[in-house]
C-alpha cells in the first residue's frame, strides 16, 4: 500500500503517538483508510504498537521515521528530488510571462522603428537620387545602436545585481511581496483555487466537532460543515457521508430523535480535546490577484501597449513586401505576437468575471452554513433533551503509558518482568502503610 504523506503530517503534528482516531481526525482522512495508512506506515518505518488493558491500540513513531523511509525507499529519494525541481521550474515559468511581455513589446518596438526608419531613408533616397531608391535601404543606417542598451539592461550589473524587469515597476509594487515578474503571471492566472484543501478543512472540522463531544453530537452540531442541508437535504440525510467516513452509529431517543456516536473516535493519547477554530465551514473567495494594485495597473498597462503595437505593426507589415533579416523574422512570428497580445487582456478579463461567478455562489454556500450555526446556537434550550441523550452515548478514553500490557518496543519477557515488579512494588507500598 502506498505510504500516505497526510498521515505522515499528522503524526509528526500529533508529537509521534497516535491512534487512528487521531489521525482520523487531524488529517480529515476515513478511518479505515487512516488505519490501514498506519499500519503500513508502522511496518516500514519501524513504529510500535501499544495495547492498553481495555485493548486500546495506540501506535508510537521514531522522530525520524521520514528519515528512515527515505533510506529505505529510493522513490521518495526522488520524489523529494522532483519537489525541490519542481519549485524551481515553476518559478522560472511563473517570471517567463513578464519576460515574454517585455520581449514582445521589444521586438514590436523595434520593428516598428526599423519599418519607419527604412521608409524614411528610401523617401530620403529617392529625392537626392532623383527617383532612385538603394536597395532596400538599409545600407547606410547604424543599427547596432538599438540593441547595445537591451543588452546592457539583461546583463549582470558592474556591481553584481542583475538588471532586471522588475526594478521598473512601479512603486506601488514595493507594498507586494512578489516581483513585477511574478506579478505578470499572477494577473494573468491569478493565485490558484483558494479552496484546494476544502475537503480536508470540512472533515478536520468534523472530527473535531465529533472528538470534542467525545465522540457523540445531534446532527444540528455538524450541520454547518456540511453542504447540501437547506439545499435539498434534510439534516439526517447530510449526516450520511459522516457516518461513513468515521463509521458512526445511530441511536433513536424514546421521543423518535435521532443522535450519532463514533466509537473509534472516543479513544485518543491526547490529555484534552479543543473546540472547533470555527463555528462554520468557510470558503475563501477567488482572488483575482495576489499582485498589488500598482503592479495589476502596470502589466495591464503593458499588455494594452504591446497589443496597440502589435496592431500597428500589423499594419505596417501588410503594406510591406519582401522583407528579410530582422523584419522578416517578425514577420513570420506576427500571428504569435497578435495572439499574445489578445489573450494578455483576454485572459485576465474573462477570470474577472468568472470570479465573480464563483464568489456569488461560495457566498451563498457560507450563508447557509453560518445560517445552521446561528440557528443551533439560538436554539440549544430546545434541544437539551436530545443533547442530553447523545451525552448518554458520550465517552472519553486516553491511552496512558501506565495502562499499557503490551508494546512492541520491548520483547515480551521483558515487559512481563516488568509489570511483575510493578506489582510487587505496589503490594510492599500497601504492607509498609499498614504497618504503620
Amino acid at each position: 500500500m502506498p505510504l500516505n504523506s497526510k498521515v505522515m503530517t499528522a503524526i509528526e503534528q500529533l508529537n509521534y503517538r497516535v491512534t487512528v482516531g487521531d489521525v482520523a481526525v487531524q488529517s480529515g482522512l476515513d478511518l479505515q483508510v487512516a488505519q490501514q495508512a498506519l499500519m503500513a506506515l508502522a511496518s516500514e518505518a519501524g513504529g510500535h504498537l501499544q495495547v492498553t488493558e481495555t485493548g486500546e491500540v495506540a501506535y508510537l513513531f521514531s522522530p525520524n521515521f521520514r528519515t528512515i523511509l527515505q533510506a529505505k525507499f529510493f522513490k521518495l529519494r526522488l520524489l523529494n528530488l522532483w519537489q525541490r525541481i519542481w519549485g524551481v521550474l515553476f518559478y522560472l515559468i511563473r517570471i517567463s510571462f513578464g519576460i515574454l511581455l517585455i520581449a514582445s513589446i521589444c521586438i514590436i518596438a523595434i520593428a516598428i522603428l526599423l519599418i519607419v526608419l527604412a521608409t524614411v531613408f528610401k523617401d530620403s533616397d529617392n529625392s537626392d537620387n532623383g527617383g532612385s531608391s538603394n536597395s532596400g535601404g538599409f545600407s547606410g543606417f547604424p543599427i547596432a545602436w538599438m540593441f547595445s542598451d537591451w543588452f546592457y539592461f539583461f546583463s549582470p550589473s558592474p556591481y553584481g545585481t542583475p538588471r532586471t524587469p522588475a526594478s521598473f515597476s512601479s512603486k506601488a509594487s514595493q507594498h507586494s511581496s512578489m516581483n513585477f515578474l511574478e506579478a505578470v503571471f499572477s494577473f494573468l492566472f491569478g493565485e490558484g483555487n483558494p479552496n484546494q484543501n476544502l475537503e480536508e478543512r470540512r472533515w478536520q472540522l468534523v472530527g473535531q466537532t465529533l472528538r470534542y463531544n467525545q465522540g457523540a453530537v445531534i446532527p444540528e452540531q455538524v450541520a454547518p460543515f456540511l453542504d447540501g442541508v437547506d439545499a435539498g437535504q434534510t439534516i439526517d440525510d447530510a449526516m450520511l457521508p459522516v457516518l461513513l467516513r468515521f463509521n458512526g452509529q445511530p441511536e433513536v431517543s424514546p421521543e423518535g430523535e435521532i443522535v450519532y456516536y463514533f466509537p473509534e473516535l472516543q479513544t485518543s493519547v491526547g490529555s484534552s480535546q479543543t473546540a472547533p477554530r470555527v463555528p462554520f465551514l468557510q470558503e475563501a473567495a477567488w482572488r483575482f490577484s495576489s499582485a498589488s494594485s500598482g503592479q495589476v495597473m502596470a502589466a495591464m498597462g503593458l499588455g494594452g501597449v504591446n497589443l496597440v503595437g502589435a496592431l500597428a505593426l500589423g499594419r505596417l507589415l501588410s503594406d510591406s513586401a519582401g522583407l528579410g533579416g530582422f523584419l522578416g523574422f517578425v514577420q513570420a512570428i506576427y500571428p504569435v505576437l497578435l495572439v499574445y497580445g489578445l489573450g494578455f487582456l483576454a485572459i485576465p478579463l474573462g477570470r474577472h468575471f468568472w470570479n465573480q461567478w464563483q464568489n456569488q455562489r461560495i457566498g451563498d454556500r457560507n450563508q447557509r452554513r453560518e445560517r445552521l450555526a446561528q440557528q443551533f446556537a439560538q436554539s440549544k434550550a430546545q434541544l437539551q433533551a436530545k443533547l442530553g441523550f447523545a451525552r448518554q452515548f458520550a465517552k472519553a478514553t486516553r491511552v496512558d503509558d501506565l495502562d499499557l500490557v503490551y508494546t512492541t518496543e520491548t520483547d515480551l519477557l521483558d515487559q512481563e518482568a516488568k509489570n511483575q515488579a510493578a506489582i510487587d512494588a505496589e503490594w510492599q507500598r500497601r504492607i509498609d502503610r499498614s504497618g504503620h
